[in-house]
Order: C-alpha cells, then sequence, then structure tokens
C-alpha cells in the first residue's frame, strides 16, 4: 500500500512539474561558470527534474544494496552463532545429576569418617 502512495505522489508531483514547464517556455540566460547559455526555461526546468530524480534514485539503489548486504552479514553471523551454540550444548544425564545431589550427604559421612580414624589414631575429633 505504501508503495502505491508513493507511486501516485510521484505522478503527481510529474504532472505538476509538467505544468509547470509548459507554462514557462521563455528562454532565459544560465551561467555555467566558463560560459553563459541561453536555454529555454522548459528544458531547464524538467533537466533539473530529471536530474533530482536520478540522485534521489541512485541514493535509494545505494541504501538497498547497503541494506541487503547488512542483512546478509547478520543472517550469516544468526547461523555462526545458532551453530556454535548447538555445539556447545552438552548433554545432561540424570546419573549426573543424582551424584551432583547427593554430593553433600558424601561430604557429611566423609567427614564423619574422618573423624573416626582420627578418634581411633588418638586425634581430637574435628581435627584431621
Amino acid at each position: 500500500m505504501k508503495m502505491q502512495w508513493a507511486l501516485i505522489a510521484g505522478l503527481v508531483f510529474a504532472l505538476l512539474t509538467g505544468i509547470f514547464a509548459v507554462i514557462n517556455v521563455d528562454s532565459v540566460q544560465v551561467n555555467l561558470l566558463f560560459n553563459t547559455v541561453r536555454v529555454p526555461l522548459i528544458l531547464l526546468i524538467l533537466g533539473c527534474t530529471l536530474i533530482g530524480g536520478i540522485i534521489v534514485g541512485s541514493y535509494g539503489i545505494y541504501r538497498q544494496y547497503r541494506l541487503q548486504r547488512e542483512n546478509k552479514r547478520l543472517h550469516l553471523r544468526v547461523a555462526e552463532l545458532e551453530a556454535s551454540a548447538v555445539s556447545e550444548v552438552v548433554p545432561v544425564s540424570y546419573d549426573n545429576m543424582n551424584s551432583v545431589g547427593s554430593n553433600e550427604p558424601e561430604h557429611d559421612s566423609q567427614l564423619h569418617n574422618d573423624s573416626i580414624q582420627s578418634q581411633h589414631k588418638g586425634n581430637n575429633p574435628g581435627t584431621l
């Protein structure tokens, strides 16, 4: 829908420019820095409009090219990050989780066994 409105606005602008150019058919003197020429005003108006359209169109094409290049670069970066994320994922097994969860009771029983061994050796409980 946006493109349709842009096309309609462009056509209206072209129509108004054409009408304005046709009304002004007198010759004018144009200074080109190195020479002075007399040109019909209709040609000057249409020529300037054409040059302006070429400049705006060129900028639009350049901007579109730059955005497409950045879009491609970002898609490659996303694919690279997804691939690295998949390779870094470590499968979790329930055996590992059980050993982690039961780690604290083993630690307590190990301290208890150490204190019993130290009592047998004649050391105070709590010292190793």
